[in-house]
């Protein structure tokens, strides 16, 4: 492949996903607005208008403000890559750092610094205004400038020692590197699912013991019909930063634990909870975490595969505008391939939200056979209003993104249950 023909085919997959999702956006802003006059005959007598018309207009604004961050991706890309940004940058710090490895390093943390400053004004505006307007964000600035603080102290104590290692197999272990590499990224990632409960997530959030005694009689008799176990049932104190609800698990193998959202436990009564859990219990029922584990690993290893026929290729380089390639371009090649990697990736969402749908569905199955049904659509119903979600998704723009069915299909289907 010549370079010119890989930059023509690199634009014609950055303008087609680009207009795409931008028509999909648009799409589905249009239905959510269409819809907006009247809620929807299956939630009429459970979500009162005001609560539909807000949840339109969150999403709308939301929405607005994700197809700007699009444009503003995709031009910042281009600037990177075409318009010689990395290919400055790399040749800047080759004329500084001697140490191949530590200019690697200082690429990476280069361009994720002009990344994060360039999408800043559109994070602080969801947050400072969308989420504010709406009455979710509970964030204060100096909560947000210490979470800001934790998370760059973590990229560079994590992080910077994992790319220093990735970059020494990549150049040290010969023409396999990439199945070594792809053995380190398993063993992060199942150690950061081991070490992430207690010693991460207690950086950014307070958890305590569940207190409330009858409900946690009523989850451990649910645990012990479902034949799960876990190290513990916790409350984290999600109020402090937001207003929405959730419940999750987290862990893996006997460090699995249990966490509700303040705001969860306050809004549902004990038996929505129940329900809720049973849902996230039927994921794991289904070995859905570790099906998801399995199948990220394969593309994992299809990705690095693919990486290690690229690396050595000068077109590439010159294809993505790079001027000079040379010895020792391991961090250039990764960083090039991880930045144009998504743009190739994006004809697969679709296919990733449909098996995610599909295992939300099996999940709500395996909870209607433990708890009632009934329970678990008055939880969503609930959710749904305080969450402030649409009730009227574009259908195609939901078959397109939606890693949970739209609220109306759920509802339906538990009802045959």
């Amino acid at each position: 492949m010549t370079p010119t023909l890989f930059s023509t085919v690199f634009l014609a997959a950055l303008f087609l996903s680009t207009g795409l999702r931008l028509w999909l956006g648009s799409r589905h802003m249009r239905h959510i607005i269409a819809h907006r006059p009247a809620v929807p005959d299956d939630f009429a007598g459970s979500i009162a208008l005001a609560d539909h018309q807000k949840a339109a207009d969150y999403t709308v604004a939301r929405v607005r403000a994700g197809l700007l961050a699009l444009l503003i991706d995709a031009l910042l890309l281009l600037v990177l890559t075409l318009g010689g940004g990395i290919d400055a940058i790399n040749s800047g710090l080759h004329q500084h750092i001697d140490n191949s490895y530590l200019q690697g390093i200082a690429l990476f943390a280069c361009v994720g610094i002009i990344g994060f400053l360039v999408e800043l004004p559109i994070s602080l505006f969801r947050t400072f205004r969308i989420e504010a307007k709406f009455g979710f964000n509970k964030m204060t600035g100096a909560l947000w400038l210490a979470d800001l603080a934790k998370q760059t102290a973590l990229t560079a104590l994590i992080g910077a020692p994992l790319l220093f290692v990735a970059l020494w197999v990549m150049s040290a272990m010969g023409k396999y590197w990439w199945l070594y590499s792809w053995g380190l990224w398993l063993g992060f990632n199942l150690l950061v699912l081991l070490l992430y409960p207690t010693f991460i997530a207690p950086l950014f959030n307070k958890f305590s013991p569940l207190e409330d005694n009858a409900l946690k009689a009523r989850i451990e008799a649910l645990l012990q019909r479902c034949g799960f176990s876990v190290s513990g049932l916790f409350v984290m104190d999600g109020s402090k930063r937001s207003g929405h609800g959730n419940a999750y698990f987290t862990g893996f193998g006997r460090a699995k634990r249990i966490v509700f959202f303040d705001t969860l436990l306050a809004k549902l009564s004990p038996l929505e909870v129940e329900s809720v859990l049973a849902h996230e219990l039927g994921h794991f029922h289904h070995r859905h975490v570790l099906k998801r584990i399995v199948l990220m690993g394969l593309m994992s290893l299809g990705f690095l595969w693919g990486l290690g026929q690229l690396i050595d290729q000068p077109w590439f380089y010159a294809g993505l505008g790079i001027t000079k390639v040379d010895a020792g371009t391991t961090a250039l090649g990764l960083l090039l391939f991880s930045q144009v990697l998504p743009v190739f990736m994006f004809p697969l969402t679709p296919l990733s939200a449909w098996l995610s749908r599909k295992n939300e569905y099996e999940a709500d199955a395996y909870a209607a056979k433990q708890t009632a049904a009934s329970d678990l659509i008055s939880a969503l119903v609930k959710l749904y209003r305080d969450n402030a979600a649409t009730l009227t998704p574009d259908p195609l723009h939901s078959l397109f993104y939606d890693s949970h069915p739209p609220a109306r299909l759920r509802i339906a289907n538990l009802r045959t249950l």
